[in-house]
């Protein structure tokens, strides 16, 4: 997904709470089909994550050839504070499969099996 997954989860809950899982596997065939929709979507977005936190933490790195010395940065921690903030991946890949902001579908392979 392009969309900014920053803004998006803004007034999410970033707590796990309960949910009713025949309303979850009545969405899918059933709630292992669910949970590994929900799973690679995770998956996905916590990626998309490390890889963006990184980038922008790589913009404070200075090459320095002793381990002494530590430069904190009040940027840098600000940065690392938010998305430690951020909800938990599988809270946000939930709330997006609930939504019905997700799309998925089988693979060629998982077809076959089906068909035969």
């Amino acid at each position: 997904m392009t969309t900014d997954i920053k803004s998006k989860v803004q007034g999410l809950d970033p707590s796990a709470k309960p949910r009713d899982i025949r309303k979850i596997s009545g969405m899918t065939s059933s709630i292992y089909e669910t949970i590994a929709v929900i799973t690679k979507r995770a998956e996905e977005i916590s990626d998309e994550l490390k890889k963006e936190l990184h980038s922008k933490l790589d913009e404070f790195a200075t090459t320095s050839d002793t381990i002494e010395e530590i430069l904190e940065n009040k940027e840098q921690i600000e940065i690392s504070k938010f998305y430690e903030r951020l909800p938990n991946p599988s809270v946000i890949a939930t709330e997006e499969f609930l939504n019905g902001e997700l799309k998925y579908e089988y693979s060629e392979v998982e077809e076959e099996k089906k068909g035969e």
